[in-house]
Parts: C-alpha cells; sequence; structure tokens
C-alpha cells in the first residue's frame, strides 16, 4: 500500500476504509475483513456510534495493533473545550485500543463558533497521548486560516466531501498549500456516478471497473478516498484502484464532471450544523 504523509509524519495509506452503518457484530466482522484484505486505515466517527465494533474488528483482525490507523472524529455537541477532552477519552474507551491514531473536529459548526475551542481541545488531547495525530472535517479555507493562526497548530488532515461531481478544486488547493493531506468521504457518491458515459468509457479502456477509475481519479489528485464495503469482493475491488493509472488528460476529464448540484446533500460547512 502506497501511502501520503502527513505534515506530524503520519503515514497515511492512500486508500482507507469507511464504517458508517458498520455496527455490532455484523460491523466488527467487516472491519476485521477488510484489515485482512489489506486495508490499514479505518475511519470512524462518535457519531457512527461504532467505535467500539472498529476496536473489536482490529483485535480480531491477527493484525498487530501498531500496524492499523484508526481514526474518529469529534461531535458537534462535543465542541466545548471540557466536553471535548471528555469526548476523546470516551473514543479511546470504547474501541478499546489505548489510544487513537487519528482525531479529527467533525465539522466546523460555525454558527455555534466552538470550532476553535474545540481544537484547541484535540491539541491537548495529543499532548496527552489520548491521540497521536489530529486534524478537521469539512473545513472551508476561513476555517481552516481562523485555527491555525490562534493556535499555530496546522491540522494534518481535511477530511471533506470530494467526487467526480463535486471534485473540490479549490478546496483541496489550499489543503495543499497549507500542507494538509485531503481525504474524501463518499469519494464513490454512494455509487450515483458509477454509469456515467465519461467514467464508463475510462473504465473500459483501462480493463477496470466505474469504481476503480473514480478511486484512481483521487489518488492521482493526491487524495486519500475512504470508500465503505461490507464484502470481500468490494472491498478487494476498490483496493484493486492502486493498479489503476490514469494520464494527466485522463484526470482532467473526470474532474471536468463537477456540477454546481454536486454535494449529496445540503451540506455546506458555512450553515451545516452536525450535533
Amino acid at each position: 500500500m502506497r501511502t501520503f504523509t502527513t505534515n506530524g509524519g503520519l503515514e497515511l495509506p492512500v486508500i482507507g476504509f469507511g464504517t458508517y452503518k458498520l455496527n455490532g457484530n455484523s460491523g466488527a466482522d467487516s472491519v476485521a475483513q477488510a484489515i485482512a484484505n489489506g486495508y490499514r486505515l479505518i475511519d470512524s466517527a462518535f457519531n457512527y456510534e461504532n467505535e467500539g465494533a472498529v476496536g473489536e474488528g482490529v483485535r480480531c483482525s491477527g493484525i498487530t495493533r501498531e500496524q492499523v490507523i484508526v481514526t474518529s472524529k469529534l461531535p458537534g455537541r462535543r465542541q466545548g473545550y471540557e466536553s471535548a477532552i471528555k469526548a476523546v477519552e470516551e473514543s479511546v474507551f470504547r474501541t478499546g485500543l489505548g489510544y487513537i491514531d487519528l482525531y479529527l473536529i467533525h465539522w466546523p459548526n460555525p454558527r455555534v463558533d466552538k470550532y476553535v475551542e474545540a481544537w484547541q481541545a484535540l491539541i491537548a488531547a495529543k499532548d496527552a497521548g489520548l491521540v497521536r495525530h489530529i486534524g478537521v472535517c469539512n473545513f472551508l479555507p476561513e476555517h481552516l486560516t481562523r485555527i491555525i493562526d490562534e493556535t499555530g497548530v496546522v491540522p494534518e488532515v481535511n477530511q471533506i466531501e470530494l467526487n467526480p461531481y463535486f471534485p473540490q478544486l479549490e478546496l483541496a488547493d489550499f489543503n495543499s498549500s497549507e500542507g494538509i493531506i485531503t481525504q474524501a468521504w463518499s469519494p464513490l457518491r454512494r455509487g450515483e456516478l458509477l454509469e456515467d458515459p465519461a467514467i464508463t468509457a475510462l473504465a473500459a479502456s483501462h480493463g477496470a471497473t466505474p469504481g476503480q477509475i473514480v478511486l484512481a481519479w483521487e489518488v492521482a489528485r493526491g487524495v486519500v478516498p475512504i470508500p465503505k464495503a461490507s464484502s470481500t469482493e468490494r472491498q478487494l475491488e476498490n483496493l484493486g484502484a492502486l493498479d489503476v493509472v490514469l494520464s494527466e488528460s485522463e484526470v482532467a476529464t473526470i474532474s471536468a464532471l463537477g456540477r454546481p448540484d454536486g454535494r449529496l446533500f445540503e451540506s455546506d460547512p458555512n450553515v451545516h450544523e452536525e450535533f
């Protein structure tokens, strides 16, 4: 598995494994299966209510703890400083893994205006050894600039909605300019774009699946996609994107598919509130 290295020295596999709605025993089994199939970056969140399943999946995978990067995220309702610290502690307890490798603020919730306080709490949680690396999700340039200016600490990751219909070219470039790795949630747009003629044509020319073409496009841009897949077949298919090499013109063709309505739902970080 190739890696991208964050500004804090974390080597992130170029494709991760999403776990949204993977809960309980079946969720733990899916996580263990994904790790056995080669995934080393597992994405979770406090609000997914599956940190326990993720921890169990890691323990049952047969792979040592140090080889797996576990991510979780701070919910909006816990952005107050003391509340955020306790939320991180609870996340660590729930996983049962002793620490969390990468912890992110899930959304900025700017109208609540506690994201700087939340960022200060994540810095403290890192200093305390609860987490090893810290970052954010869904932050726009103004949110990123503010937390950097007020704390002097640059996030290692900004996980954002990103797919061919919503390519986020400017935000990804801004992240890169600040030394921040971009991760993509819903990188396949929940499968809605896999029948797009431009993508199916590229899949046919490369002898790949449409999903592999999309994931290869994200990796080619220096973005870490985090697709979810519960079956072994789909997990392995997604990893097969690592064998697909797109030309610059092919990357540009896919990037040009962006649409004004490319978001999955009304999730503009300036107004969306997540609790």
